[in-house]
């Protein structure tokens, strides 16, 4: 460990080319994190199953670059409507009988479905690894910098569909009915908006946003079936450390969290690369505890 941290010292460009991956690598993080804090913010809802969304996208767009032989760039609309699809019908499944009960009865359910998905997708396409190719693997070199072009085109897509979910949210009819829900479900509900609809259309979104981020996660790193729990860890890390209906937090804290990623994993090994992750967690939650107990104090 030493001695990689005295390589980014003797070597500063290293350090270059771990901001820029991990940076690209956080954009990516942002859109399921946003997906997460949209369905906490509006529903008050838990989803655990939010890494096994982004997993079933990534595996959708492998099914149309393995069996169908297209580029997986063309399941990017095909896995926002289908997990769109997917996540209104687990809607009215699971999620409406939960809106409303306890914390422990919303993550029990969540949980519930990512064992269901979870064991649908080793079912259906094993427990191997795999990955989809794009076919832009070229390397493009920045000076002694090196940026694979799909990454870079992963951060451009990520920023687009960002960049649409907002504007939706800003001036759409639905947005502005899930935003005003979000607000006081009661008083929406007197105003004519329904909120069951509202709540099956944001948990429907959330999974579409989740399709796509698994699809640029196909074509950059490795999917599994059962590699969806590190996904929801980083998206509770990152919805956590920048609250709710936060969207420019939501944005930096993945830019930081990818970041931070790319340096622990240089430093303390690839294997250790997820126990950053998790401690990351911890100490959000340990920081947000001793923040609230000092508000209550001076509350009093």
């Amino acid at each position: 460990m030493l001695s990689n941290l005295q390589l980014l010292i003797d070597v500063p460009v290293l350090n270059v080319q771990l901001l820029l991956d991990g940076l690209m690598i956080g954009a990516i993080f942002a859109l399921a994190a946003y997906g997460l804090a949209l369905v906490w913010g509006v529903m008050n809802v838990k989803n655990l199953a939010q890494g096994e969304f982004v997993i079933m996208g990534g595996y959708i767009a492998f099914f149309m670059y393995r069996d169908l032989g297209l580029n997986p760039l063309w399941a990017l609309p095909v896995a926002g409507l289908v997990m769109f699809g997917f996540g209104w019908l687990l809607y009215e499944l699971v999620i409406r009988w939960v809106i409303g009960r306890d914390l422990f009865t919303s993550l029990l359910a969540t949980f519930g479905m990512a064992i269901v998905i979870q064991q649908l997708l080793n079912l259906i396409f094993g427990p191997d690894v795999q990955t989809a190719e794009s076919g832009l693997g070229t390397q493009l070199f920045l000076g002694s910098v090196t940026v694979q072009e799909i990454r870079a085109l992963s951060l451009v897509i990520a920023g687009v569909l960002a960049l649409m979910v907002v504007v939706f949210m800003k001036n759409s009819r639905m947005g502005q009915a899930i935003r005003a829900t979000a607000q006081d479900p009661r008083a929406a509900r007197v105003m004519g908006i329904d909120t069951d609809k509202v709540y099956a259309f944001t948990f429907a979104l959330n999974a579409a946003i989740c399709g796509a981020a698994g699809v640029l996660i196909s074509m950059i790193w490795v999917i599994q079936p059962f590699y969806g729990i590190p996904h929801s860890i980083r998206s509770f890390v990152i919805v956590v450390a920048a609250g709710l209906g936060n969207l420019p937090g939501v944005i930096v804290t993945a830019l930081g969290l990818g970041v931070l990623e790319q340096y622990g994993g240089f430093g303390f090994g690839a294997e250790y690369q997820q126990a950053v992750v998790v401690g990351l967690l911890l100490v959000v939650l340990v920081i947000r505890q001793i923040m609230q107990a000092r508000h209550r104090q001076v509350v009093q």
